[in-house]
């Protein structure tokens, strides 16, 4: 959904901000911590309650303050504005409301305003652990599936209790069993709908990577957790002994990975930077698309567009960026060559960052 107003309020270098934002590109330009990174920051806190930049939520929080405040208005599809806010103080506690309401979990905030980040750290989606990948397939099997975040929930949950058992020790293997019958029945919805997923996920990624690196072959491949030749009970009835000695659960949904590959090899390994980025940039506008079709909207963030891409494959990326018709936020240190890869027809609203704040 658009934002149509953002309030910041004792994040980072920013006291105070108010940005009133185009619904359709946003290029936010400024000098190396001016703080426009940082306005980024809050539209990703908004929407999924952490920071994409820290996992220590004392490092935005404004110096010797005891909390930040983030507040914004979106539209919704009936184009009527409505509030959602946030609010973490130095404790950690978090509060979160929406439409007025406070709500008990991040994840109204991820329904009401999903955001799509491309940054320089999103090669970790190519060179991070299988936890990074598992997140970017949970994140759009989340949206894809109504079902799937409650039966994951349960899933972990019960995935917890295995492995405290386990921890114990002196667990029989047909005690373990009569437990698993739960795991095994939450474990194989997971990955149903992780794996219609990325059935729905690759075609698209296809045809984006197509329009934006033609010259290169890669592929999508989803790992489930354990041997595909296997049921997840045939899978855990294997490393039952293995998993009493270790005293946690080896296989399952909990090591799920997605493959990206080239004929050469892994992604990672055959691919430039350049090249790399516009891989990440294609499966997260395909997850965009996806979303898209669905009836729903969604805001990409841009953190230093111009970094490892040369200006014929940045217009590439801003076209197709554009062909989605979703907001839009970049940022850059200059404007040169950013107002000229845009479609005509594209608004495109310049904003300055200067010590925090919009000049």
């Amino acid at each position: 959904m658009p934002i149509h107003r953002l309030d910041i309020a004792k994040l980072r270098n920013i006291n105070q901000l108010r940005f009133l934002p185009s619904p359709q590109v946003n290029l936010i330009v400024g000098a190396n911590g001016s703080g426009k990174t940082s306005l980024l920051e809050a539209i990703y806190l908004l929407s999924y309650g952490r920071s994409f930049r820290s996992h220590k939520h004392k490092t935005y929080i404004q110096y010797e303050q005891d909390a930040c405040v983030l507040f914004a208005q979106l539209q919704d599809v009936d184009n009527d504005i409505f509030p959602i806010g946030l609010q973490r103080d130095r404790e950690g506690r978090l509060e979160v409301r929406i439409r007025g309401q406070n709500v008990p979990s991040v994840v109204e905030l991820a329904q009401n305003l999903p955001v799509q980040l491309i940054n320089p750290d999103a090669f970790r989606l190519l060179e991070g652990s299988p936890k990074v990948r598992r997140q970017f397939i949970d994140w759009g099997t989340f949206h894809f599936d109504p079902h799937f975040i409650s039966h994951w929930r349960d899933w972990q949950k019960v995935l917890k209790q295995r492995n405290s058992l386990l921890r114990r020790g002196r667990i029989s293997p047909n005690l373990l069993a009569a437990f698993d019958q739960e795991l095994i029945r939450l474990g194989e919805l997971v990955t149903q709908s992780r794996r219609r997923y990325i059935e729905a996920l690759t075609p698209r990624f296809n045809d984006v990577l197509a329009q934006l690196l033609s010259s290169v072959s890669v592929s999508l491949g989803f790992f489930q957790g354990w041997d595909a030749q296997r049921s997840l009970a045939e899978a855990l009835a294997h490393s039952c002994q293995s998993d009493i000695e270790i005293g946690h659960t080896k296989m399952g949904p909990q090591r799920a990975d997605l493959r990206v590959k080239t004929p050469l090899g892994d992604a990672l390994d055959s691919l430039s930077r350049g090249q790399q980025k516009l891989v990440v940039s294609a499966l997260k506008i395909a997850q965009g698309q996806l979303l898209i079709e669905r009836g729903r909207q969604l805001v990409f963030l841009v953190d230093d567009l111009p970094a490892e891409l040369d200006q014929h494959h940045r217009e590439r990326l801003c076209h197709m960026l554009a062909s989605l018709g979703s907001q839009i936020f970049i940022t850059s240190v200059g404007t040169e060559g950013m107002d000229s890869i845009w479609p005509d027809t594209t608004e495109v609203r310049h904003f300055t960052m200067v010590e925090g704040e919009l000049a």
